[in-house]
């Protein structure tokens, strides 16, 4: 086997996963569901290889190459997030803000490329039938969403039960019990205005 085969092997391997790397972290966070870029990429591409190798496409050697090669990108793409000296937000990308007191967040949409019927659809999930029930909602590098919700809005525990609990409800919605058609998840008119 010659050398420079295999290191034009090595050397494709690293092209391929770059352009990969950048092709899915351009497509959104939400395409590859519950992976972080780089897992997706490295099932993608060990799955590829392998598939050459057992069909003969490609000799053993290159694919073991090539096989390295990816490990190896996944190894120090894993350490340069560790770090994180800018590395992590480049490479796995950052949060995004969809919602926040209650209000949707249309920069963060439009980033995430989501719809309100979208965001509505993932609060329901949560078990979230009003806005104002959320400090903030994101989407997070793996394109899941996260909510934290307001005090008053979590859960109820024994040592929550008070006057301040209630006061500070009372203040974030105006006073009002229940949700006015715009700030419920569930509404109608948000429903059939987001398609």
């Amino acid at each position: 086997m010659d050398p420079r085969d295999l290191a034009l092997t090595a050397a494709r391997a690293v092209a391929v996963y770059a352009v990969m790397l950048a092709v899915i972290r351009l497509s959104g966070k939400r395409t590859i569901g519950s992976f972080s870029a780089f897992d997706f990429l490295v099932a993608l591409m060990l799955g590829e290889v392998v598939d050459e190798i057992i069909y003969g496409s490609v000799s053993m050697a290159h694919g073991f190459v090539a096989i390295g090669v990816v490990a190896l990108m996944h190894y120090g793409n894993s350490w340069l997030t560790y770090w994180d000296h800018g590395f992590g937000h480049l490479l796995e990308g950052s949060p995004t803000v969809v919602l926040e007191k209650g209000q949707l967040h249309y920069p963060g949409m439009r980033a995430e490329r989501m719809n309100e019927k979208d965001v509505l659809s993932e609060l329901r999930l949560h078990g979230v039938d009003d806005l104002r029930e959320v400090k903030v909602a994101v989407i997070e590098y793996n394109g899941h969403l996260s909510v934290i919700r307001q005090d008053w809005a979590e859960p109820v525990q024994k040592a929550d039960v008070g006057l301040a609990m209630e006061e500070q409800k009372r203040a974030d919605t105006g006073g009002d019990e229940e949700p006015m058609p715009e700030h419920r998840t569930d509404s109608p008119d948000l429903l059939d205005r987001a398609e």
